[in-house]
Order: structure tokens, then sequence, then C-alpha cells
């Protein structure tokens, strides 16, 4: 039992660290009062990105640099939409989550036609940490992870103890107080949906180049819309954030690991765990927490 424990551990860890990127992004931009439904397309988008670009070099930290990339000429164009033009942001988040959808399938058979093989491209190795200890299993991971456990503190910090970081509450609270103020609320809406694009990206770079080594259509399975509801879940902090993504990580990884324990539970009800347990966040968290004043308003709506 402990053993299957500590395994599930290093699953969660390892299917909750693309939730943690794309969340911690999501958590920039909500703050500064932008509502990003387009992370699913970012994230899509850089796993394509990341797999093509390893795939042409053989490289996955090329690859990973080619995600966040493209994610973020995909949220610049989503910041031109929302920001420039004052879009509705539910509207042009769904727009760019099929615009995503539909580019990342024609390029995938443009370059590589219709196969109907699975194409391997190289992927990060995980880091050797604790000699051959099993209980340490979990900590051998590949470097993406720690780099995402290692921007909660950041976060945290930029947000709660920075200059910027006050600028970027007071645009998601009060704009129009903010720009009062002497603060381009643009401007720092536009930078916060750069952030939100670069992290979805590598969310999605890790999901081709670090947690698989290849890439399907619609990888992505959903995960930017679960990122949406773990910052909802972690109540706008990044250390909730963190506990979010690992409890949508372990609701991930118990399907396989229940199937491999030999548990009488219908494959098809545990894929859908992920999916009901956001269900029951955004039922249950909605009502109590506390979302940036301004989030999804226009300014000139």
């Amino acid at each position: 039992m402990t053993e299957w424990l500590v395994a599930l551990a290093g699953s969660a860890l390892a299917l909750g660290t693309p939730l943690l990127f794309a969340a911690l992004g999501e958590l920039v931009s909500e703050r500064a009062g932008v509502l990003n439904i387009g992370v699913e397309g970012l994230m899509l988008t850089g796993a394509f990105a990341g797999f093509l670009a390893c795939w042409g070099t053989g490289s996955p930290l090329v690859g990973m640099i080619a995600a966040a990339g493209a994610a973020m000429l995909l949220g610049a164009l989503l910041a031109g939409w929302v920001v420039g033009l004052d879009a509705d942001q539910v509207v042009a988040g769904a727009a760019l989550n099929l615009l995503a959808l539909g580019v990342t399938g024609v390029a995938y058979r443009a370059v590589f036609g219709v196969t109907g093989a699975a194409l391997t491209v190289p992927t990060f190795e995980p880091i050797a940490l604790g000699g051959d200890a099993w209980w340490l299993a979990p900590l051998r991971q590949p470097a993406p992870v720690w780099a995402g456990l290692a921007l909660v503190p950041l976060a945290w910090l930029v947000l709660a103890r920075t200059r910027l970081g006050l600028a970027l509450r007071a645009v998601g609270e009060a704009p129009e107080a903010a720009a009062s103020l002497g603060i381009r609320v643009d401007a720092v809406r536009v930078g916060a949906l750069l952030v939100a694009a670069l992290l979805a990206g590598i969310g999605g770079g890790y999901l081709s180049l670090a947690y698989s080594n290849t890439f399907v259509e619609g990888m992505s399975a959903g995960r930017g819309f679960i990122a949406l509801a773990i910052v909802v879940f972690g109540r706008w902090r990044p250390l909730g954030i963190l506990g979010g993504a690992l409890l949508f990580g372990a609701a991930s990884a118990a399907q396989f690991h229940l199937q491999a324990a030999g548990m009488a539970v219908s494959y098809h009800l545990l894929l859908m765990l992920p999916y009901v347990l956001t269900l029951a966040v955004l039922a249950i968290a909605t009502g109590t927490a506390a979302a940036p004043a301004a989030l999804g308003r226009r300014r000139r709506g």
C-alpha cells in the first residue's frame, strides 16, 4: 500500500505539472482582470510547436522554447482582441481554442501526413535524486517539474511584494482607479496575457516533451479548462493553485494506478474522475471564492 501511494504521488506530480504552469499563467491574467478562456488552445499550440521544433532539432529544450514562443504569438493575438479591440473575453477565448484546434490539426497533417503511426521525439530525462531509494521515486522528475514548483514562490513574491504585483492587482480590482493613478491599464493587461500564454505554452510543451514523447491532435484534452477551475479552487493564490494542481494530478493519475492495482472499477468512470472533480470544484468554490472585481469586465462595454 505504501509503495502504491508513493507511485501515486510521483504520478500526481508529473500529471499536475502542466496544470500548474497553465493555472499560474491564468492566475496572472485573472489578477489583471482578464479571463483567458483560450488557455486550452494555448496549451495545444505549445504542445504542437514544441513537438515540431524538437522533431526538427532533436533538442527538447529548443522544443520548449518554441512551445513558449508559439503560445506567446497566439497570446498576442488574444491580447489584440480583448485589450486592443475590447472584445468579449469569453467569445474571444473560445474562438482562440477553436483556432488552435484547427490549425494544429491541419499543420500536423501537412508536415507529417496521415501515417497512422505515432512519431516520437527525445524528451527531458528525469533528474536522478536519492539513489535507488524507492520512497524518493516521486522526486525523480524532469527539469520542467522543478521549474514549475519554483514558480509558485516566485509568483507569490511578485504578486504580493512588488510594485508590479500591486499594479497588476489594482488593474484587476479597479481599472479606472488604477488609470487615475497613472497605471497603464492596457499595457499591464497585455503583459499579463503574454505571461499567461508563455506559461500555458510551457504547460503544453511539457505534454509532448516530458510527459510523453509524441503529439496527437487534441492532446491537451481539456487541461486548459481544468486549469481555469484550479485558479478558482486555489482562490487566486499561488499556494492554493499548487494544491489544486496536485489534487487534479492525483485524480488523473488514480485512473492508471487503480487499474494497475486490479480494482474492479469501470475504466470510463475513472476516466471521468478529473472532469467530475472540475465540476464539483466549480459548483462549490464559485459561491464562496472572491474573484478580482473587474474580472471579465469590458472597459468600454
